[in-house]
Formats: C-alpha cells, structure tokens, sequence
C-alpha cells in the first residue's frame, strides 16, 4: 500500500502511503516491514527519534560511520521541511551529489536514506515535528558530518543565511572534501 517515487539518486526514495480519508479525517498505514522489504530493500529499523525544531532550524549534515551505518525513514509528522540526502560513498557515480526533498505533515511522504549518505534537514515552517527510523543504533563514537554549506555540494536550503539556527556542533563540520572518514562504493554496508 506504499508508492515509491525515484529520485535523481536510485537508492534515495519517496516513499507514498496511501491515505484514506473520509468526513471524519484520515488513516493510513506509516510503516508495513512486508511492503517496504518488497518496494524498497530488506531493512530492520531498530530505533525510532522525534526532534522538534522551530522555523530555520537546521540539523545536519550526519551520518554515522563504519559498521555503526545507518539508514533512515524520515517524515514530518507537524509543519514542513527540506530533507537533504548527500551520497558520500567514494566512487559512486553520483559521489557529492544530493536530493532534496520536501516533507510536510499534509501529504505524508517519507524519504529512506540508505547507509552510504549524509542527512540534514532545515525547517521551512513557524514548527516542525521530525520523526526517523534507523536501523542501526547510536554509536556516539561512530558520528560523522560535513558542512551544510559546502559550496561544493550546492544544496539551497530554501532559506536565507541570517535565518538559519545551527547547533554549535554543526557549525565546525569538515567540507566533503575534507572529510576524515567516508564511505566505500565498492562496500556493501549492509552485510
């Protein structure tokens, strides 16, 4: 009951649930381990979050490295946000490259980040709830980021410098091409 919409990367996708809604509001099925195994890939999430964030809050670029990988699904649960998916694995094709998406509470599409990618968001709205599975645990010793403003990777963030909230960790991360640690295209990360 899900629709998987391609993005310019093959392995980020939107994901689309159905909605059925009636006079007395809406229901659908957010997460189904048998449709999204068969639609996307075998994936065990194993750790849900929620953030809350006000407008202009940005939260990235992380990853976490090595065999502490991640893959995320991501949605919003209230308000809206640009959700940013870099590929970091080393000899990709699309290496440096990212999507850019966005979410919002209304239409109820998720984006699955596979191991092998730096995430961030930024909240576009007065409010943002945040939720995402991982399927691997945190592992404080394995985090990884890169700047959010690397002029190489030329995401726009749909909002103005000065409006842009960033933790003080997130303002000291290395550009992509200064990255200590990233991933191997060649490795399968989920093995």
């Amino acid at each position: 009951m899900i629709q998987v919409i391609p993005t310019a990367i093959p392995e980020v996708v939107i994901i689309e649930p159905k909605v059925f809604g009636d006079a007395r509001g809406y229901f659908f099925e957010s997460w189904s381990q048998k449709d999204f195994d068969a639609a996307v890939r075998p994936v065990h999430f194993v750790q849900d979050n929620e953030s809350k964030s006000r407008y202009g809050v940005l939260r990235g670029l992380h990853f976490q490295k090595g065999p502490h990988a991640q893959s995320k699904l991501v949605r919003v649960t209230k308000g809206r946000v640009l959700d940013v998916a870099v590929d970091i694995r080393r000899g990709s094709p699309t290496f440096g490259r990212h999507v850019a998406v966005e979410l919002d509470a209304d239409s109820h599409r998720q984006l699955f980040i596979p191991r092998g990618f730096a995430h961030g968001f930024a909240v576009l709205s007065e409010e943002a709830v945040f939720q995402y599975k991982c399927d691997n645990l945190y592992a404080p010793s394995a985090e990884g980021a890169i700047a959010w403003d690397d002029p190489a990777l030329g995401i726009d963030w749909h909002l103005s410098a000065q409006d842009v909230l960033l933790s003080e960790k997130d303002r000291r991360h290395p550009l992509l091409a200064d990255a200590p640690e990233l991933f191997d295209y060649s490795m399968d990360y989920y093995q």
